[in-house]
């Protein structure tokens, strides 16, 4: 087997806002596996808040002895494998691992999706994400995401009554919102979960620090609208930590290491009665038809990558009612 990499930067349709951070841009690593005359693709995207880069990335490669991977490939002893190689740095953790899935797809020529146990008719609408901005923009933004039956919102900061109420200006489309941690006072937040629920809203993304679990967990128990775990949630282990905090969770492949560990987390979120939306970072065609894999076990779903960036190196995914379409091809699905 052959391990080749191409750093890359996937540039922002619009600067990306949200509480913390603003960036123009999401730097990637593009991974290709080579086996038996296949090709696996693979993607890291390392946002800022996840302390990846495209050096972190290279060294992380670099240790990779690929002769490991032997087929039929044992996804549990490859992910064990990559987290004996250092901690954290699950991005390009999960690069490796959809290439990996990419390439049994291919080998036994099966869609990935089938090999995985989902059901195409199963598939959720896709969100498509705004980032905070100014009312001339965001009512710009609303205008793009005409076609999606969801549009999300970035909130956590003081003027979130002031966007949502720009957007409900121009649309009555339903809403799921992301604090990204912003909220800090719990009866402030309280207040507001019931004034968005009165706009639309139909979930709420990690209201206040990921670290504040009394706090989270007594806006849950009050809350009109399901509380979703985002930054608390990583990896397999913190699923079962959310329980009786949020009344679900936010799997993301580029924190769960990839495919194999996401579909974990979701029989254990199923187990544990928590609802799952399954996200992304911004993402090319390669990692969001990864998630949309896995989509159709899901409850909601927010893998609109492809639509807020401009230089995605892969053709468009299927698009169709405000959901990704499934192909039948081997793999992922993915076409250059």
């Amino acid at each position: 087997m052959q391990l080749t990499y191409q750093p890359y930067d996937l540039q922002l349709k619009h600067p990306f806002t949200i509480a913390r951070f603003t960036r123009t841009s999401t730097p990637l690593m593009l991974v290709q596996l080579k086996h038996e005359g296949y090709i696996g693709y693979g993607e890291a995207s390392m946002v800022p808040y996840m302390g990846e880069s495209h050096e972190s990335a290279a060294a992380f490669l670099n240790k990779v002895d690929v002769n490991r991977f032997t087929y039929p490939f044992n996804f549990a002893e490859i992910i064990t494998y990559l987290d004996s190689l250092a901690t954290g740095n699950p991005a390009i953790k999960a690069a490796i691992d959809i290439a990996l899935h990419d390439l049994d797809g291919k080998i036994k020529q099966q869609p990935c999706w089938q090999l995985l146990g989902s059901d195409p008719a199963k598939m959720p609408v896709t969100s498509y994400t705004i980032g905070m901005d100014t009312p001339e923009i965001i009512r710009q933004k609303v205008k793009e995401a005409e076609g999606f039956k969801v549009i999300k919102v970035k909130l956590g900061r003081d003027a979130d009554k002031e966007l949502i109420s720009t957007i409900r200006s121009v649309t009555d489309t339903p809403l799921y919102a992301d604090a990204n941690q912003g909220w800090t006072d719990r009866h402030q937040s309280l207040d507001l979960l019931h004034w968005l629920h009165e706009q639309g809203v139909q979930l709420v993304e990690q209201p206040m620090d990921k670290a504040d679990i009394d706090g989270n967990a007594w806006l849950t128990e009050r809350s009109p609208i399901p509380i979703i775990g985002d930054e608390a949630v990583q990896r397999l282990a913190d699923v079962e930590k959310a329980y009786g905090v949020y009344h679900g969770i936010n799997i993301k492949l580029m924190k769960s290491a990839g495919m194999y560990e996401a579909g974990l987390m979701i029989q254990k979120a199923r187990e544990l009665n928590l609802k799952i939306l399954i996200g992304c970072m911004s993402e090319t065609s390669c990692a969001t038809l990864a998630a949309a894999a896995l989509a159709p076990q899901c409850d909601w779903a927010d893998l609109d990558g492809p639509f807020l960036t401009v230089n995605n190196p892969y053709r468009q995914p299927g698009f169709e009612n405000g959901r990704w379409v499934l192909n039948s091809e081997p793999g992922l699905g993915i076409n250059l």
